[in-house]
């Protein structure tokens, strides 16, 4: 019995063929009620009134403490540690020693010697590993709530929310009973909530000024409470699971690239530490892109908009592989907005018995496995670039997906994404017998909802240099 990921693999034979027929079903944001109203006013509210994002199960938090916390941090990631300080938060970016991206997630300085990983497997995985390669630290894992707690209780170190939307901050000013400083991006502060002291990030996930919050599990519900209360006025609602992760096709992020992990000499200790039963292992690859060579799902910095990440002022995992990379010469992260006549056409399939069944594409999100990987073609059927991750925004009226494509193809050109598997579809749990169809879509910015591209000044998504 395989106890290990490298040893999957080598009962699998072809770690392609295992990922893209994987038995893992359908990814699911655990606990949190799939809608409160409806998701088209969730999505609506987060660029007209305000949010409520509970983000207290879907994550993993992993506290890493003592005197080579930093160094940890440091040695791992492509960020610059230049002007990073406690009480600031830095978006994590860790590659392989091959320079491909394995993941990534939020790091919050909380203490001297105290940071918090928050964000899915994959990178909190790698921090795991590399810790145990000589340094002085100690680990806290607090792993994401199941997805299929089937009745059972669950609970968290904290609950974690966050309060968006235009108008997020008379919220936040009305809760903390009186004006708040809005501090730099990623900044950490304090405020006040129903008579507690609450820890704040200065967020704008959807293209306002926000805050992520947090505190201890048990004080959620009248956290929420107070909340929701505070926010009546200013039209501010709750925001399920359905819509929730719908956001990042308006602002911008690529929420999971395949782990770049199955392969390399360099990578068998960490294939060896990875369980028979870990994400990496169980996870699944779903899409119309298929080589049988895993190396090719495989993605660097650039290619996921992370390039303006990547400093070279520090030692790192990858770093020579990545002094090696002409940025210029990369795929870049776009937005393909989906043509409507195409979209009807996927949809009447479905009312159709007679006709061409396409894959279903599922509101607000049509992702059906952990990793995406759809191909772009241009006028010829040449692969040009991969889509992502795909769904439907109301507030755009636009179906839309993520993606990353030939650097030489402008904003503006008409692109097709091939929807479906090949020969009917692949042996997930996730998909039914389909036909697959070129859909045309339009070269697109990122972020594409208009908000966020004229209001969202900071943060990674505009590409900052000193990110």
């Amino acid at each position: 019995m395989a106890m290990n990921l490298e040893q999957v693999l080598q009962g699998a034979g072809s770690p392609v063929e295992m990922l893209r027929n994987s038995q893992l079903g359908a990814y699911v944001y655990p606990v949190v009620a799939p809608e409160f109203s409806n998701w088209r006013s969730e999505q609506w509210a987060w660029q007209n009134s305000a949010v409520l994002f509970d983000q207290s199960h879907h994550m993993v938090n992993l506290y890493i403490r003592g005197k080579d916390a930093f160094k940890l941090l440091t040695d791992t990631m492509i960020n610059s540690p230049k002007g990073w300080a406690v009480n600031k938060a830095k978006q994590y970016v860790p590659t392989t020693p091959y320079g491909h991206v394995i993941g990534d997630g939020i790091i919050f300085w909380l203490a001297p010697e105290e940071f918090c990983y928050v964000g899915r497997a994959p990178a909190s995985n790698w921090l795991r590993y590399q810790a145990q390669q000589g340094y002085d630290v100690e680990l806290e894992l607090d792993d994401r709530s199941p997805m299929r707690p089937m009745g059972k209780p669950v609970s968290r170190s904290v609950w974690r929310f966050q309060i968006q939307g235009p108008k997020a901050w008379d919220v936040i000013e009305k809760l903390n009973g009186g004006p708040l400083e809005q501090l730099r991006f990623f900044s950490m502060s304090t405020m006040r909530i129903a008579g507690r002291e609450i820890r704040t990030l200065r967020h704008g996930m959807s293209g306002a000024p926000g805050l992520e919050i947090w505190g201890p599990y048990e004080e959620q519900e009248e956290v929420r409470a107070a909340i929701l209360e505070a926010g009546k006025e200013f039209g501010l609602i709750a925001c399920g699971s359905r819509a929730y992760p719908s956001n990042t096709l308006e602002s911008g992020w690529i929420p999971s690239p395949l782990p770049a992990i199955y392969t390399g000499e360099k990578l068998k200790g960490y294939r060896e530490w990875l369980g028979a039963d870990s994400y990496e292992a169980t996870g699944s690859i779903g899409g119309s892109f298929v080589s049988q060579a895993i190396e090719d799902y495989y993605l660097n910095p650039w290619e996921l908009g992370y390039g303006p990440f990547v400093k070279f002022d520090h030692d790192f995992h990858g770093r020579e592989a990545l002094e090696a990379i002409d940025p210029a010469e990369q795929r870049r992260k776009v937005t393909l907005a989906w043509h409507p006549e195409d979209m009807a056409k996927i949809m009447a399939s479905l009312f159709d018995p007679d006709g061409e069944q396409y894959k279903f594409f599922d509101v607000p999100l049509a992702n059906y496995a952990s990793s995406n990987y759809d191909r772009v073609t241009d006028a010829e059927g040449k692969t040009v670039g991969l889509s992502m991750f795909t769904g439907y925004s109301y507030n755009e009226k636009q179906a839309l997906s993520l993606a990353t494509i030939d650097p030489e193809i402008p904003i503006g050109s008409e692109v097709q994404v091939v929807w479906g598997e090949e020969d009917g579809g692949t042996r997930k749990t996730t998909v039914e017998p389909h036909k697959q169809l070129a859909v045309r879509a339009i070269v697109s910015p990122v972020p594409y909802s208009r908000v966020a591209r004229e209001t969202y000044h900071e943060g990674w998504r505009t590409q900052r240099a000193d990110a």
